[in-house]
C-alpha cells in the first residue's frame, strides 16, 4: 500500500515498531525463497511513542546501525518495503460498482471520505481492488488512510538514512501475507499479533484484511504483571514466564494465577472484535457457509506464551494455533531458518510479510 514508485528493484522489509528495528532480505530459490539477511536493533523508549516518531536524528543512527550489523549477506539495495504503525491506520472494505479503472480511482477517494474520521487533506490515502473468491457484481476496494504527520517522519528518516521507501505498508498487511497460505481464506480468520508494546486484531476474509484494532494488551505487560505479584525483577520474570507459561499444575500456577485479570480482559477484547465483525461484516464475498470466525493463528513474540493456545481456545470455542510466517517462503517440511528459529520468527512476522512484498514488487 502507499507505493511510491513504480520501478521494481530489489528490495528488503524493514518493520519499525516502538522498541524495535528488525529486517529481513529474502531471495528466489527454486519454487521457494531463501533467507539471506537478518538484522534486529532495539529502539530506546521515547523514540518512537505509540507509532509516531518523536526523535528522528535517533531513529536515523538506529536504522544505519542495524544495517551495518546484519547477518548473512551485506543489503547493499537502498529500496526498502517499510511498515506503518497499525494504531495510526484506518482500513476499510468497501463496496463500489464495476466501472473502468480510472473512474474507480477518483470514485474510490469521493467515496473513502464518508467512511474516514479525518479530513482528506490531513492524510495519505491508497486503494486496492479485493480479487472476488466468487464472481461478484459489485467490486471489493480495500482502502487505506493513515495521518500524513505520521507518515512524513517515516519518510524522513528512511531518506536520511540513505534508503529508498518502494513500498510503505500498513502492519496488518504484512502480517497476513505472511501468514496466511497463498494469501486467501474461503472463510473467515482472527489473526492476532501479540507485541512488545500491544496487541492487534486483524479479520482476514477471502483475499483481504476485512477489520483491524489495537488494544494496549501486551507481552511487556504479562511480564510486568508476573514481576509484581511474584516480587521477582522483569528478566526473572521474562525467564519464569517463558518456563512455565500457563502452566496449571500444583505448585506451578503462580504465573497463571497471577496472569488471570489480564487474560480474562485479552479474551473479551478477542470476543468483542469477533463480535464486532459478526455484526458489522458483509458477506458477499464468501460462499454461503463461511460466515464465522474458523480458526485464529497467533502470532508475535508474545505468542511463544506456553498453553496460550489452549487457553484462548477453551475460552472462545474456536480453535486457535500458533501461526506459521514461514508459510508462504519456505516448502511446507520446513518452518525455520538455522539463523532465525521458529519461536524467535514469530516476532519477525511482519519484517518477513515486508520482504515477502518486497520480492512481488520486483
Amino acid at each position: 500500500m502507499l507505493e511510491f514508485l513504480t520501478l521494481k528493484p530489489e528490495a528488503f522489509g524493514l518493520d519499525i515498531s516502538d522498541l524495535s528495528l528488525k529486517i529481513i532480505k529474502l531471495k528466489k530459490k527454486g519454487k521457494f525463497l531463501d533467507l539471506v539477511s537478518l538484522g534486529e536493533q532495539e529502539i530506546k523508549p521515547g523514540i518512537i511513542k505509540a507509532g509516531e516518531i518523536q526523535k528522528e536524528e535517533d531513529l536515523v543512527k538506529i536504522i544505519r546501525e542495524a544495517l551495518s550489523q546484519v547477518k548473512g549477506q551485506a543489503i547493499r539495495t537502498k529500496y526498502v518495503v517499510t511498515s506503518l504503525p497499525e494504531e495510526k491506520a484506518f482500513l476499510q472494505v468497501i463496496k463500489m460498482p464495476t466501472m473502468s479503472a480510472e473512474d474507480l480511482k477518483s470514485a474510490v477517494i469521493y467515496e473513502a471520505e464518508n467512511y474516514i474520521p479525518l479530513p482528506a487533506q490531513d492524510v495519505y490515502l491508497d486503494s486496492q481492488i479485493v480479487p472476488p473468491v466468487d464472481h461478484l457484481k459489485e467490486l471489493d476496494v480495500l482502502i487505506a488512510a493513515l495521518p500524513k504527520k505520521t507518515i512524513e517522519p517515516y519518510v524522513s528518516c528512511l531518506k536520511k538514512a540513505g534508503l529508498k521507501p518502494l513500498s510503505l505498508e500498513i502492519e496488518s498487511l504484512a502480517i497476513a501475507r505472511a501468514l496466511v497460505k497463498d494469501e486467501v481464506s474461503t472463510s473467515p480468520l482472527l489473526l492476532i499479533d501479540l507485541g512488545a508494546t500491544r496487541t492487534s486484531f486483524i479479520i482476514f476474509s477471502g483475499r483481504s484484511v476485512r477489520f483491524t484494532s489495537s488494544i494496549p494488551v501486551s507481552s511487556q505487560i504479562f511480564t510486568d504483571i508476573i514481576s509484581k505479584a511474584l516480587n521477582i525483577s522483569f528478566n526473572e520474570a521474562e525467564k519464569l514466564k517463558i518456563k512455565n507459561g500457563l502452566e496449571r499444575k500444583k505448585g506451578k500456577r503462580e504465573i497463571f494465577e497471577a496472569l488471570i485479570p489480564a487474560l480474562t480482559d485479552l479474551i473479551q477484547q478477542i470476543e468483542r472484535c469477533i463480535s464486532y465483525y459478526h455484526s458489522h461484516a458483509s458477506f458477499e464475498h464468501l460462499p454461503p457457509n463461511g460466515k464465522g470466525i474458523t480458526k485464529v493463528l497467533l502470532c508475535g513474540g508474545g505468542a511463544n506464551l506456553k498453553g496460550l493456545p489452549k487457553l484462548l481456545s477453551e475460552e472462545l470455542k474456536i480453535p486457535v494455533e500458533i501461526g506459521n510466517p514461514w508459510i508462504n517462503i519456505l516448502p511446507e517440511s520446513e518452518k525455520e531458518k538455522p539463523e532465525l528459529p521458529f519461536e524467535k520468527s514469530l516476532s519477525y512476522t511482519t519484517a518477513l510479510g515486508l520482504a515477502l512484498k518486497g520480492m512481488k514488487e520486483k
